[in-house]
């Protein structure tokens, strides 16, 4: 195991000397991989990737997962930007000194789009909506008591009408208490290999003017480009203040280092009363070009009831700002979970 957590550490600080920087914006696809899940990972500015437990921490660190030794199940909804819809879905089943495992769905709702030509710009009458697709496996294992591992591997999948991209991307995880209140946690997100178009769709009929072809149309396909999928390495720090029994404080900061965009800090806190009752908020800026980023403000609350025990039920909300658009992100969360 130390030399498994050696390599993370390895593959981390590799992922560092290779980043990229903001003169690649706009190289890289499988954008819905950013796509947050989770109200209060939402709500707290995606800041708690040291010590985000349990299901939620799928997306934000996969080395959560198995630390609360509880069989999970998930269901999220995120009305996003211009009308598009986020819906995901996650289990994870608990087992024992094996460690955890998580199965999670994520699918957009892009809405029907008018089919457009160049004889018929306005429509054709027809409609047709993309399918974007990201299926996850992940393990997670607590090494020591104050040492968890995960790792999270990731299927994409992109169709828009007849053609279609897809590839495979890699999570890891670690998170280290120091003890109960302070904990370090680190990720390298989206490790995996480049995505490329292709498909009937991308094949034309047409004659060229003063060419052999001319009225008698032949065929010739669209030459795609591969494109890198959008990584990332993020490194936190959190704090839980407790006031007395039933007040307590999260407090959390990450900094996330970008291939194609300017790195970014998040911060994020969490109030809990009785750890049943939650108010969230948080953060997001980039490092430079603050005026370009788009989300910002996030804010959050969450109910949890657990019954005696054996089964706890959540139900969360969060809001996530959004500048040039005229709605907000609106996220909701419920979680059931059972020893």
């Amino acid at each position: 195991m130390k030399k498994l957590i050696a390599l993370l550490i390895l593959a981390i600080f590799t992922s560092v000397s290779f980043a990229g920087d903001v003169a690649r914006k706009g190289t890289t696809g499988a954008e819905q991989l950013l796509i947050p899940v989770g109200a209060r990972g939402i709500a707290t500015g995606g800041a708690f990737v040291a010590n985000m437990t349990g299901i939620e921490s799928i997306y934000y660190n996969p080395a959560g997962v198995a630390v609360n030794g509880r069989s999970e199940a998930m269901f999220n909804y995120m009305t996003y930007i211009a009308d598009i819809n986020i819906s995901y879905f996650a289990a994870v089943a608990a087992l024992g000194d094996f460690g955890s495992l998580g199965l999670s769905f994520k699918t957009i709702d892009f809405g029907d789009i008018p089919v457009t030509t160049v004889d018929n710009p306005d429509g054709t009458g027809a409609n047709y909506s993309p399918n974007y697709i990201v299926a996850g496996l992940t393990y997670s294992k607590i090494i020591t008591d104050r040492v968890s591992i995960g790792v999270n591997a990731k299927l994409i999948s992109e169709t828009i009408m007849d053609a279609s991209a897809s590839g495979a991307a890699l999570d890891f995880g670690v998170q280290y208490r120091f003890n109960n209140n302070l904990s370090l946690g680190a990720t390298v997100m989206n490790i995996g290999s480049n995505m490329e178009y292709s498909g009937p769709s991308l094949k034309q009929r047409t004659s060229i003017p003063g060419s052999s072809l001319q009225g008698n149309p032949g065929v010739y396909e669209i030459d795609t480009e591969p494109f890198q999928i959008p990584s990332y390495f993020e490194l936190s720090l959190a704090y839980m203040y407790d006031f007395n029994e039933q007040n307590s404080m999260n407090i959390a900061s990450r900094f996330r280092n970008n291939n194609n965009l300017e790195d970014a800090f998040s911060f994020g806190l969490e109030y809990s009363f009785m750890n049943m009752f939650f108010v969230r908020g948080g953060y997001d800026i980039a490092t430079e070009n603050t005026d370009e980023s788009i989300f910002g403000f996030t804010a959050g609350a969450g109910v949890n009831y657990d019954f005696s025990g054996d089964l706890a039920v959540s139900v969360d909300y969060a809001f996530r700002d959004v500048k040039e658009f005229p709605t907000a992100n609106h996220i909701f969360t419920i979680k059931l979970s059972m020893l």
